[in-house]
């Protein structure tokens, strides 16, 4: 099951990406499929074609994990 994570690095813009698991304590780096801005436009600085990066978890400030969009379709707002 794939995870989309939002990765703020400082001094550059947030990025947004899927992850197969998320890093556990002991890893290094972090491997994340289809990187994009968090609007989904293209990042300046990653190649179009690229479909993984790799980034060093050293370089990254904090890890925000999205919850999945069925998950509200399970659980919404009920008004009685």
């Amino acid at each position: 099951m794939a995870f989309t994570v939002i990765l703020h690095i400082p001094n550059e813009t947030s990025v947004a990406g899927e992850v197969e698991e998320l890093p556990k304590a002991t890893d290094s780096i972090i491997v994340v499929m289809n990187p994009r801005q968090k609007d989904g436009k293209d990042l300046h600085y990653i190649d179009t074609g690229a479909v993984k990066v790799i980034w060093p978890l050293a370089k990254v400030s904090f890890i925000e994990v999205l919850g999945d969009s069925d998950d509200e379709k399970i659980i919404g707002f009920v008004r009685e």
